[in-house]
This record gives C-alpha cells, structure tokens and sequence, in this order.
C-alpha cells in the first residue's frame, strides 16, 4: 500500500502572490484545470471510517481515488489507491478498497465538487526530490462554496529534512499556517452545519505499534485540534475554540511529559517550554470567559467584556505573531525529521505502545494517590498540582483507550473516564475559588462594588470533601490497562 508525505500549507492571497511573483519557484512545470468530484453514502459512512473517493477529470482522463485518512493516521501521511476510469461514474469491484472495508452492497451519490486551478513544479534539493503544487478554486455543493488557496509539498524521494528546507524558504517570502483539512474534509463542512469548536478525535493506536509512533501520533492529533480550534478563533472570537484550543496545547504539553523518556535532546523541552508560553497567552483570555459567566452587574460585566475584549486581541495577535509561526513549523519538522533521529527509537524504553502505556499509567495512578491523599491537610497551590496531575491522568487515559479495548478493557475505561471527569469538576471548582479574585484583582477590579457576585461562594470544606472522594473513587475504579 504506498504511502505519500506532503505537508499542507494554507496562504493568504497576498502571501500566495508575493511566492508565485517570487524567484522560490519560477515558471511551472504544469498549469492545468481540474475538477474534483467527491462521493458518499447517505449516511456518511465513507467519512466516518476515514476514507474519501473522489474522481478527479483533468481534460478527457478520469481518475478515481480512495484515501485513508482522519485522526488515526500520522498527521502528514495518507494512504491512497489511484485507478484510471472511463466517465464520471465511480466503478466499485473487488479491487477496491472500499468493497473489502463495506462489502458489495455499497451505494455512493455525488455530495460536492471541487473547482481548482492547479500549477505545478518539480524541485531537486540537495539530491532530494519534491513536488510543488499551488491550488486555487472552490468548493461548492449546490448554492454553497468554500475558498481553497493552498500549496502542497511532497516528497518524492530522498530526506525529509530537505522538504522542511523549502518549506522555511517558503517562510522566509510568505507566512503561512499549517494545513490540516484535506478538500473532503472541506467539503464535507459545507454539508453541515457550521462549527464554532472542535473537540478532541478519537485516538485508534495499533497495539503492537512502538511508542515512539504512538507518540507521533498523539502530537499530531494534538496539533490537528489546536489548529481547527485556532482558526475559529482568529476569525470570530468564540470562547469555545478559544478553550479547545488551549486543551488542545495542555494535551500536546502533557504528552510531551508523558513521552518524556522518549524524547531526546533539547528541542522537545525547548518546544514545551515555547506551547507553555502560548497557552498562558490564551489562559488570560479564558479566566476572563469565566467570570463573564457569572457576571450579572452590566457595570462589572462592561468591564469584564473591555478586559476580555483585549484579552482576546492578545491572544490572536500571539497566534500571528513570528514567535507562534516558528513554533509551529520547529514542532511539526522536530516531529516529522528528529524525533527518530535524536535516538528516541533506539532507546530501550521505545516498547510496544501498550507495554509503554500500562507503565505510564501505573506511574501516573500511583502519584495521583499519594499527592492526592489528604487533600483537606493542605493548601491550594498543592491541590491546584492534584488537579494537574489529575487533568494529565485523563489525557493519557484519553490517549491510550484504544489499545485495551476488548470488552473488559473498555467497560473499564468508560468508568474510569467517568470517574476522572467527576474528580476534574470538584477540583476545578476549587480552583475558581482560588482564581477568581486574582482575576478580579489582576484587572484592577478587587473592589468593584458587584466583585462578589463573580467570585464563587461554594463551601470550600464542602468541595475539598467531594474532591477527596473523588480522588478515592479514581484510585478505586479498576484499571482498564491491566
């Protein structure tokens, strides 16, 4: 089954036309137009288990082809079938894919097209091979349409290293944010209904994989939510892809941690140092959100909304600013070229994804219990790093499920989760009670007249007792990973 590595990149049109009127690429070798029909079954089931069939018609030839794609795969890497056809009809035999995955019964209809103009060019690199390819058009299903302005970078033979080399030639003419929506994911947005956040995807790890792939894996799910999340959150300002983005980087933070053994060299400590920063910007953005919540005095609401309005702003300009666009392209070629190469593969630690994982998770468990103890006998600064551990307990849990999902496995697992998910409630009710006047007060706000109608008057022996329940309930629930 081959496979292709192609990093997506999306541009403004000013930044597209400063790269084409550039002397990067020159003249193209190929400057065609293409048509791209995709198909589906009525209930979605193609998307659903991660395959996309699309017949693309350039001039007089017909090309069908089944992708593999979705979070279970490595963010850059697609597996594909290409068939030559006669017509716009799909042609669905036992060499397809799609019948050993659905059986012959499948029934697929037209659901959008795409309009592109394509240019491409061949680059040699360093005795590299890569091809180049700008795409500008449209994605329309009946009345409605979507803009596409994107280049393509694929290796076609040699170092990985090189592709990234020209991507930051790229850089150096034209800013550009990282692609993570294929045109089938595109078009199938323009189906639904309009989304305003994207929650975490599930993980399907392969058990028998080595660690360090379940790693790549984890990140670039991490870092596919982040940047659904983010561009929501340029665009409108909406407070829930402004918290999905930032669980997104405390996901991608803790499977650093968690990975830890793993990672070799400074680079990843560099890059969770440079997530920790961007998070922060956005973490002052959200315990604004919070408040705000509560707030029912229009003169303190007015205020929280000013400081929350600039919260905001910051927070953006960060995501455009040179230091994000570094650190996006730094992790994803840290990923892509050195997380191998900096030994991580080699070490002895790099198991199997499962033996890892129960390993991982009994550590976690175990620090959980003794930090957890005695919640009641200290202080918030000691609860507030339960609550941290707590959160990076649920996140490996989240990560690892599917690598013990028998029947056992997984009844365990969804009570597990559940039982974490009580445990995060309780101790985040605390910290708001921790939090909140800090807010109030970093904002010049302590001595508003409304101040307390937004800090929370839960009783806090109350909380610390159901938190201590919890914690026992957690460390109580069965393991699913044993």
């Amino acid at each position: 089954m081959p496979s292709e590595i192609e990093i997506k990149l999306d541009l403004s049109n000013e930044a597209l036309e400063s790269l084409l009127g550039s002397d990067l690429l020159g003249d193209p070798d190929e400057a065609l137009q293409q048509s791209s029909t995709y198909f589906e079954t009525g209930d979605r089931r193609l998307s659903q288990k991660g395959f996309s069939l699309r017949i693309r018609s350039t001039g007089a030839s017909h090309i069908q082809t089944v992708k593999t794609s979705g979070p279970a795969k490595s963010l850059f890497v697609r597996s594909e079938w290409e068939t030559p056809i006669e017509g716009n009809e799909p042609v669905l035999d036992h060499t397809s894919p799609l019948i050993s995955e659905f059986g012959p019964e499948l029934e697929v209809e037209a659901a959008f097209t795409v309009f592109i103009e394509r240019r491409v060019w061949n680059i040699e690199l360093n005795g590299t091979r890569l091809e180049v390819v700008v795409d500008r058009g449209d994605v329309v299903s009946g009345n409605r349409r979507s803009p596409v302005q994107e280049i393509e970078v694929e290796l076609k033979d040699g170092d990985p290293k090189d592709l990234f080399i020209f991507i930051r030639k790229i850089d150096a003419i034209a800013p550009f944010r990282f692609g993570i929506q294929s045109k089938s994911e595109r078009g199938l947005a323009l189906l639904d209904r309009q989304q305003f956040m994207f929650k975490a995807e599930h993980l399907d790890l392969d058990r028998n994989t080595k660690a360090s792939a379940a790693f790549r894996e984890i990140a670039a799910s991490c870092f596919r939510q982040f940047r659904l999340n983010e561009e929501i959150l340029r665009q409108r300002r909406n407070s829930e892809a402004l918290h999905q983005a930032r669980v997104a980087l405390r996901r991608l933070r803790s499977a650093f941690s968690l990975f830890r053994p793993l990672l070799m060299g400074d680079e990843p400590k560099r890059i969770q140092e440079e997530l920790r920063w961007l998070a922060g910007v956005m973490g002052e953005a959200r315990n604004l959100d919070v408040l705000l919540m509560k707030a029912k005095d229009s003169d303190l609401r007015a205020k929280l909304k000013d400081a929350r309005n600039k919260a905001y702003s910051d927070a953006v300009e960060a995501l455009e600013s040179a230091r994000a666009r570094a650190l996006m392209l730094d992790f994803n070629e840290w990923l892509q070229c050195d997380l191998d190469r900096a030994g991580g593969s080699a070490t002895s630690e790099d198991t199997s994804a499962s033996e890892f994982a129960a390993r991982a998770l009994d550590k976690m468990r175990k620090k959980l219990k003794k930090y957890g103890s005695a919640l009641a006998e200290t202080d918030d600064e000691h609860r507030h790093q339960v609550r941290k551990d707590a959160k990076k307990l649920r996140y490996a849990a989240e990560f690892f499920g599917s690598l013990f999902d028998d029947k056992r496995g997984t009844r365990r697992h969804r009570k597990f989760i559940a039982a974490m998910e009580e445990l995060q409630d309780h101790l985040g009710a605390l910290n708001d009670l921790a939090t909140g006047p800090d807010v109030l007060q970093q904002h010049g706000l302590a001595d508003h007249p409304a101040r307390e109608s937004v800090v929370s008057h839960d009783d806090k022996n109350a909380l610390i007792r159901m938190a201590q329940s919890s914690v026992d309930e957690v460390i109580d629930t069965k393991r699913f990973w044993r």
